[in-house]
């Protein structure tokens, strides 16, 4: 099964966010494509199929954990091989929950055309809150649809010298995905920065995170007034993207470098 290992959302290796990409050749049970993921051991791992329409494959995604619905990181991967590898220029992806992503190369990007979900108010626990070693919260809101919260803080800089106890942040809650910490750029070229944390259904911290976009671009759009922006996460691997909201879809654009690729020959 031909196999890559992509960085997303970066120009440079060993950057951005890693992603597996499997190309199987034939229908894979679930429970095998979880031992994939959990082989590679990566925040996400994408198995894409051609389905017999020019430029149309199936897209599934899987952390160590469990099948994730939607990756931001794991489709730029999976954009980024099938376009170093075919002579197409657009091409639809169509996810496990019947999706379907319209991405394109633009330059030497490549853009990603993602679905717009609704954020409420909401309140966090305190043993959250302690998990992650937050002392002050500007804001907190809830996307349902991801099950995600999302805490605003005032300073970036706090924001990438956060040093969550994960094994608290595991405990402190059942019922959700994620958690996005996130502030305001503070004068520099990026709008906002963000971090994502999702030891319930992943890994610790996911480096550099697409699927988030889907509410956060929104979420911030409407505090900025802006349509554009440019996103920044400040993991240990760094990251960036642009967005832009267009009515119900927001469009995402980076970069991928392919730093591996071969077969897997024993599954």
């Amino acid at each position: 099964m031909k196999s890559y290992i992509v960085d997303a959302f970066t120009q440079e290796p060993f950057k951005g966010n890693q992603a597996a990409v499997c190309f199987p050749q034939e229908m894979l049970s679930d429970e095998k494509m979880l031992k994939i993921a959990q082989e590679f051991n990566y925040s996400e791992t994408a198995f894409v199929r051609e389905t017999g329409k020019p430029g149309t494959y199936t897209i599934r995604y899987f952390s160590p954990k469990m099948e994730i619905p939607l990756c931001g990181h794991a489709t730029i991967a999976s954009s980024k091989v099938v376009f170093d590898n075919t002579d197409l220029n657009e091409l639809h992806f169509i996810t496990g929950e019947n999706l379907d992503l319209f991405i394109k190369r633009r330059g030497d990007e490549i853009v990603m055309e993602f679905p717009v979900y609704d954020t409420s108010a909401a309140e966090a626990r305190p043993e959250m809150l302690e998990a992650l070693r937050l002392t002050e919260v500007d804001e907190t809101a809830f996307c349902n649809e991801k099950r995600i919260f999302i805490l605003q803080i005032a300073d970036a800089g706090a924001l990438a010298a956060l040093s969550p106890d994960f094994e608290a942040l595991l405990k402190s809650h059942n019922d959700i995905r994620g958690v996005v910490v996130t502030a305001l750029g503070n004068n520099t070229e990026y709008d906002f920065h963000y971090r994502y944390f999702w030891p319930w259904s992943g890994t610790n911290e996911d480096p550099v995170t697409g699927g988030i976009q889907t509410f956060l671009a929104k979420y911030w759009g409407e505090k900025l007034g802006k349509k554009k922006m440019m996103a920044y996460q400040p993991s240990a691997r760094t990251g960036q993207m642009s967005l832009e909201l267009m009515g119900n879809t927001v469009l995402l654009a980076g970069h991928a470098v392919i730093i591996f690729e071969g077969n897997l020959v024993s599954f």
